[in-house]
């Protein structure tokens, strides 16, 4: 594979033998970092190569900031599989880093039993455009980027129920789609608050925002968007057990309304594999935000907004 080692960011590229790589910082920019890998979601390496990449990259554009430079991490049964396999999911890997506009500095891999694939994340930002999930107010409507069951169809194919095509189809259109557009948002737009939801469930993280930013949220569950293979897979009771883990931990700061059903409610708590953006924009910018996401026919969805202050923060469902 062509990684790049050219490219005029690298000061001292990651070829044989050096023991680092040296990059260029790009002049009035912070750094942003994270790091995340997880187990296969799909049968298919590469999609989970894209999908594991693509949701390693969430965390710099749920603070604003933009893709710089990225390393592997990978764990492999060389005994067990072929290395065919562990080929293509660093594929899918480079092509999703690539679309997102970063350069791939290198890696590193463990022999493992299970297979095991991620990011370790270096992004740029600029300082004044900072986007954190402390920082909802009062008015503040929520901007949801992505439908949300991608734990319950990751459980369905895990199980070998339902239609393993369609499932794994949608997991991939989903999952592996970047949130750089909803990235750009926040810059463009100077948005303070934003967050993306991935293990928790979107119950979960508006849980987190409300309580690091002190206030009161209203989802509207009508609103929710749910991918509609995952209604069909809930009703049949296909739930993954850290939804309901989910569920259990947020519920002493969460209340439901009665006429809310409990199946959304289970959904939308389910943990989500590179889930959206929520984005808290003020009225004021809404319809401009939404048009600028569905300028590159980016999902968008109002599902909720801040509605008082809140010493310890509260999540209504209603």
């Amino acid at each position: 594979m062509d990684l790049d080692f050219n490219s005029d960011i690298f000061i001292v590229p990651p070829s044989d033998y050096v023991d680092a790589s040296v990059l260029k910082v790009p002049k009035n920019k912070a750094l942003v970092q994270s790091v995340d890998f997880f187990t296969p979601i799909v049968n298919n390496p590469y999609w989970f190569g894209q999908i594991a990449a693509a949701n390693s990259l969430s965390d710099i554009y749920a603070m604003g900031g933009v893709p710089f430079a990225v390393m592997n991490l990978v764990c492999f049964p060389v005994k067990k599989m072929s290395k065919n396999i562990l080929k293509e999911i660093l594929k899918g890997g480079l092509d999703k880093v690539r679309e997102a506009g970063a350069v791939m500095a290198g890696g590193h891999s463990v022999e493992d039993e299970e297979i095991k694939y991620g990011l370790s994340v270096t992004g740029v930002i600029d300082q004044g455009k900072i986007a954190k999930n402390s920082a909802l107010q009062k008015g503040d409507f929520l901007v949801l980027t992505k439908p949300i069951g991608t734990g319950v169809l990751a459980t369905a194919l895990k199980g070998e129920i339902g239609d393993e095509k369609i499932i794994e189809e949608t997991l991939y259109k989903w999952c592996a789609r970047l949130n750089s557009r909803a990235g750009e948002a926040i810059s463009y737009f100077g948005l303070k608050a934003a967050t993306d939801i991935t293990g928790f469930g979107l119950g979960g993280h508006l849980l987190e925002m409300a309580r690091a930013s002190k206030v009161k949220i209203e989802l509207w569950a009508n609103e929710v968007p749910v991918l509609d293979q995952a209604k069909e897979m809930a009703a049949m009771g296909i739930i993954p057990a850290g939804s309901y883990a989910n569920k259990h931990f947020c519920s002493r700061l969460v209340y439901v309304y009665p006429q809310v059903d409990e199946l959304l409610v289970d959904l939308i708590f389910d943990a989500q594999t590179s889930g959206g953006l929520v984005l808290g924009v003020k009225e004021d910018i809404l319809e401009d935000v939404l048009c600028f996401l569905k300028e590159t026919e980016e999902f968008v969805k109002i599902v909720g907004q801040v509605v008082e202050d809140s010493i310890s923060g509260s999540l209504v469902i209603k």
